[in-house]
C-alpha cells in the first residue's frame, strides 16, 4: 500500500476542519485517498493506475482518478511526481495505439486478445473512445497550470498531441478510417461495434467519430456530442501548450482548426428542438437524421458540459438539457424509494451511479438540491464506506463494483465542494 503524504493528510485535515459531520470525515478520508493507496504502482520512468477492481490501465480512469491530488502538487513534490509520472505512461500509450482505451503494465498479452482489431500485447482493451484521448491531455494542461512546470512536455507528449489530432482528422471521415472492432463472444450487444466491425454508417459533420461511450459501451449513432464537446475544449488547450511551450505555431493552428470544425458541427447537427423543454444537446447523432436523446452517467457526459469547460453553467440549452436529463424523457434516468439519478445501459435498469449523483452536484447552483445529493450519496454506501459504480434504487445493498476508484475520486470531489460551500 502506498504511504499517504504528510502534505495530503494536512490537506485533507484542514478541509474537515470544516465540517462535525463524523459520517462526512470518514467517507471522506476513505474516498479522498483511495486512489493513492491502492491503485498506482510506480517505476522510475512513470506509474500505472488500475481502475480498483480491473488490473489495467484506462487512460480516462486513471487521469480522473488522479485529478484531486493536484491541488496538493505546488506543496508537495512526491505527489506532484507521481502525476508526472502517470502522464508520461499515458502519453507513452497513446503514441503506442491511440485507438487503444485501456493498458498493460508490460507486453503481457493480458486482456481481450480475441477482440477482431489491430491488437497488441501492450494493449488490454482497444474500444476507440474520444474521451480516451481528452483526459490525459487535460491532465497535462491542468498539471503544468497548478505545478507551474513544463517537464511534461517531452517529445513523447508532443507526438501523442500529433498522433490525437491526426486520429480525430482521420475520424472526421469516418468510411475511410482504418479502425475496426469486432467482439466474436460478448456479453452484451454494446459490447462489439456491427456492420462489420465499421459500427452504424455516419454522414460527414465537423465532429469527430467516437466507436465507443466512457462507459466502453458501443456507440449507436457514432458522434458522441459529449466527448466531442470534451475535444473542444482540450483541443483549445492543447494550442495554447502548442504557442506557449514549443512556440509551434503551425501545431497550434492544426489545434484550434479542428476545434472550430468540431464545435461548428455540435452546434449545427448536435441541438435539437423538443416541444417541452426547447432546444437541447443530443447525446449521440449521426449526421443523417438520427438522434439518440438520453444521457449516461459516465463522463463525459452532456450534464457535465460545464464541468468539462464546454459551456457556462447558466447556458440557457445546457440548462434546457439538464432539465429533460433529470426527467423521465431520459431513458436511463431512474427513481425508487432509496434515491433517483442517472445510471446506464452498461448496468442493471434502475441502478444509479455514485459518479452521476457527484456530476449532477458538481455541476448545480442550488445549495438545496446539492444537499439533497450529498445526503442521498452519504445513505447508499451500503455500509462499506467506499462509493461503487451503480446501485439499486430500491435497495442500495444491491451494487455493481465494490472497488471502483473512479467513483470514490469524483464523489470526494463533490464533498469537498459541499464541506467549503457549508452544505454539511
Amino acid at each position: 500500500m502506498k504511504q499517504i503524504p504528510e502534505k495530503m493528510r494536512a490537506y485533507m485535515d484542514a478541509i474537515l476542519e470544516k465540517t462535525n459531520s463524523e459520517e462526512m470525515k470518514k467517507l471522506f478520508n476513505n474516498t479522498f485517498v483511495n486512489t493513492w493507496t491502492t491503485t498506482i504502482q510506480e517505476t522510475e520512468q512513470d506509474a500505472f493506475v488500475i481502475t480498483g477492481d480491473i488490473p489495467a490501465m484506462w487512460l480516462r480512469d486513471s487521469s480522473a482518478q488522479v485529478k484531486n491530488y493536484l491541488a496538493i502538487m505546488p506543496d508537495c513534490p512526491e505527489i506532484r511526481e507521481t502525476v508526472r509520472k502517470v502522464i508520461a505512461r499515458q502519453m507513452h500509450y497513446i503514441c503506442m495505439d491511440p485507438y487503444a482505451n485501456a493498458f498493460n503494465f508490460e507486453d503481457n498479452g493480458h486482456g481481450h486478445v480475441n477482440d477482431i482489431t489491430e491488437m497488441s500485447p501492450w494493449v488490454w482493451e482497444r474500444k476507440y473512445e474520444v474521451d480516451s484521448l481528452c483526459y490525459p491531455v487535460h491532465l497535462a494542461y491542468e498539471y503544468w497550470k497548478i505545478a507551474g512546470s513544463d517537464d511534461i512536455f517531452t517529445v513523447e507528449t508532443r507526438q501523442a498531441f500529433e498522433k490525437i489530432i491526426a486520429t480525430w482528422k482521420v475520424e472526421q471521415n469516418h468510411d475511410e478510417s482504418p479502425y475496426l472492432f469486432s467482439r466474436l463472444k460478448y456479453r452484451r450487444f454494446c459490447d462489439t461495434l456491427h456492420n462489420h466491425g465499421k459500427g452504424n454508417p455516419v454522414n460527414y459533420t465537423g465532429m469527430t467519430w467516437s466507436g465507443f461511450r466512457p462507459s466502453d459501451d458501443a456507440c449507436t449513432w457514432g458522434y458522441l456530442v459529449p466527448a466531442n464537446m470534451f475535444a473542444v475544449v482540450i483541443l483549445r488547450e492543447m494550442a495554447e501548450i502548442a504557442l506557449n511551450i514549443w512556440q509551434d505555431a503551425t501545431l497550434a493552428q492544426n489545434a484550434l482548426t479542428l476545434a472550430g470544425e468540431i464545435n461548428q458541427g455540435i452546434q449545427k447537427y448536435a441541438i435539437i428542438e423538443t416541444r417541452e423543454f426547447g432546444p437541447v444537446y443530443a447525446y449521440e447523432v449521426d449526421g443523417r437524421g438520427n438522434a439518440l436523446m438520453m444521457d449516461d452517467a459516465n463522463v463525459p457526459s452532456l450534464i457535465s458540459a460545464p464541468y468539462l469547460g464546454y459551456c457556462s453553467v447558466d447556458d440557457p440549452i445546457y440548462q434546457n438539457t439538464r432539465r429533460m436529463l433529470l426527467s423521465k424523457e431520459n431513458p436511463f434516468y431512474f427513481e425508487g424509494e432509496k434515491a433517483h439519478g442517472i445510471g446506464s445501459p452498461h448496468t442493471p435498469e434502475n441502478y444509479v451511479w455514485h459518479i452521476a449523483l457527484a456530476m449532477q452536484g458538481l455541476t448545480s447552483t442550488d445549495p438545496a438540491e446539492m444537499k439533497m445529493l450529498l445526503d442521498m450519496i452519504m445513505d447508499t454506501h451500503a455500509d462499506t464506506w467506499f462509493m461503487h459504480e451503480s446501485f439499486s434504487v430500491d435497495d442500495p445493498t444491491q451494487f455493481t463494483r465494490e472497488w471502483f476508484a473512479w467513483a470514490n475520486t469524483i464523489c470526494s470531489e463533490f464533498f469537498i465542494r459541499c464541506i467549503n460551500e457549508h452544505i454539511i
